[in-house]
């Protein structure tokens, strides 16, 4: 039976939509495989990691009717990359094996049964489903993934904690030494859920989701989340625990701040950073009346120093940062200005965009 027959480019966009889950080495021989359905004319491809389980459907030809079994996914991706893009391809299945075909190319790829394959068992227990436009909810992602911890023996804290409530979606994500939120209204009002959602869930969501029109829709249960967008569906498990109470941490009333250019501001602590070390990322930040400075040193007595003007009047102020932190926040961000709102030396500054209420980041100073 030829399973499909369609173009390189058809396949391998199908394939790499729900290929970025799956790991080349795995526990389970078979998590390393895409399951392939066909049902009619249309074959669906399904892939899991036993956390989270991404499908999608397409029509792309060979013969009508059943027919299941499961292949190798990044070594089938790895193939279909190595031929021209208008290329027909065909899989056939040939016993036990499938037989993939492209011009005088010929694989004979081994296959593992679809019976075998350990789908996720789906909550019966959705809430109502909620959307969003896709390029909002991959531009709130952007906003705060930066912050999210990597290997934290704090669990909760490497992913971004969504809270949806009212007609409005806001997301958190925090390290222990910085935090970033934002927030985007919707259209219509849903009751109040709270998710966290993990590190390689927000990761996939970011390569998978457009900046085309078109909405994501969303629905969380207790353990899981369902996304569906673009014909894929995206399940996944939440992480369990509580995500600290972000609303202690954002600063409410500093009293010095200042407005400068974010490109001004990113391309000094860029050059800054030259001097400091991948051991310790710290830098120097003097704030006086009219000027701010920065400086950086390192163990062979180094030395950066740079300053910048700015429309400042409040207290002299000198603190210590990572750079790292700062300038993620500005390479992550699209506008042309940012605002700046610091108490003393020793407590936390507020990052945000002047003349929006949506995002706030902060960040604690180090000691130097």
């Amino acid at each position: 039976m030829i399973v499909l027959k369609a173009t390189q480019e058809q396949i391998l966009a199908s394939l790499q939509s729900v290929a970025g889950i799956v790991e080349r080495r795995h526990t389970l021989p078979i998590l390393a495989n895409v399951l392939l359905r066909k049902t009619g004319n249309d074959v669906q491809l399904t892939t899991s990691d036993l956390e989270i389980q991404i499908r999608t459907q397409a029509s792309l030809g060979g013969d009508r009717g059943n027919f299941s079994t499961t292949v190798g996914a990044r070594k089938l991706m790895d193939i279909l990359r190595s031929m021209p893009s208008n290329q027909t391809v065909s899989l056939e299945s040939n016993q036990n094996k499938l037989l993939l075909k492209s011009g005088k190319s010929r694989f004979t790829l081994q296959t593992l049964p679809a019976e075998d394959f350990p789908l996720v068992q789906e909550s019966p227990n959705f809430a109502p489903a909620f959307s969003v436009p896709q390029k909002t909810l991959k531009a709130l992602l952007q906003q705060v993934s930066f912050s999210m911890a990597v290997h934290d023996i704090r669990y909760y804290l490497n992913g971004i904690f969504f809270v949806a409530e009212g007609k409005q979606l806001s997301l958190v994500a925090t390290d222990g030494h910085r935090l970033a939120y934002t927030s985007a209204l919707l259209e219509l009002e849903v009751p109040k859920q709270e998710v966290i959602l993990s590190r390689k869930t927000v990761l996939e969501l970011l390569r998978l989701l457009s900046d085309k029109d078109g909405d994501i829709h969303m629905q969380f249960a207790i353990n899981q989340a369902r996304f569906s967008f673009d014909g894929k569906e995206f399940v996944t498990k939440l992480v369990e625990g509580k995500f600290p109470d972000y609303n202690r941490v954002i600063p409410k009333s500093h009293k010095n701040s200042f407005t400068l250019g974010k490109s001004a501001l990113l391309t000094c602590l860029q050059r800054i950073a030259i001097l400091t070390t991948d051991k310790f990322k710290g830098v120097r930040i003097n704030l006086e009346p009219g000027v701010l400075r920065v400086a950086s040193n390192n163990a062979e007595q180094e030395e950066a120093v740079d300053e910048l003007e700015v429309d400042y009047s409040g207290d002299s102020i000198e603190i210590g940062f990572n750079v790292t932190y700062l300038i993620d926040v500005l390479v992550n961000m699209n506008e042309d200005m940012v605002r700046i709102d610091l108490a003393d030396s020793n407590s936390s500054v507020l990052v945000t965009i002047p003349e929006n209420a949506f995002f706030k980041y902060v960040v604690m100073p180090m000691r130097i």
